[in-house]
């Protein structure tokens, strides 16, 4: 069974760092594009940040830009978020996400919730990040 995992989540000072981790496994595990997005209680799912696969693109939402970076190594399955400069609003539970068909458009999967649910097949259970002022 194809399944995603997140780790690196944990508590923080603002202005601190953290970098999250994302690993895919399974039977014919590939991902085409992958993305982070970021909930909190009571509040809508929001699109973090998107790559595809082969690197060859990358989307960040404004309210991380500059902040955030995505990356990836496809040898190792994986997906990363470095996040910098971090503010007590970025406070969350982080979801990694994976296209597995080559139906992924990065912008459209940050930009709108309805496509990232339609264009991402996989999700993770989520690694939650805690920032203090």
């Amino acid at each position: 069974q194809v399944q995603l995992v997140e780790s690196g989540g944990g508590s923080a000072e603002a202005g601190g760092a953290l970098r999250l981790s994302c690993v895919g496994s399974g039977v014919g595990y590939k991902a085409y594009c992958m993305a982070w997005f970021r909930q909190t209680p009571g509040k809508e799912r929001e699109g973090v940040a998107a790559i595809y696969t082969t690197g060859t693109a990358t989307v960040v939402a404004r309210s991380v830009e500059g902040r955030f970076t995505i990356s990836e190594d496809s040898a190792k399955n994986a997906l990363y978020l470095q996040m910098n400069s971090l503010k007590p609003e970025d406070t969350a539970t982080y979801y990694c996400a994976a296209d597995l068909t080559g139906n992924c458009d990065i912008a459209d999967v940050i930009r709108s919730r309805d496509a990232a649910r339609a264009q991402l097949d996989v999700w993770g259970q989520g690694t939650m990040v805690t920032v203090s002022s």
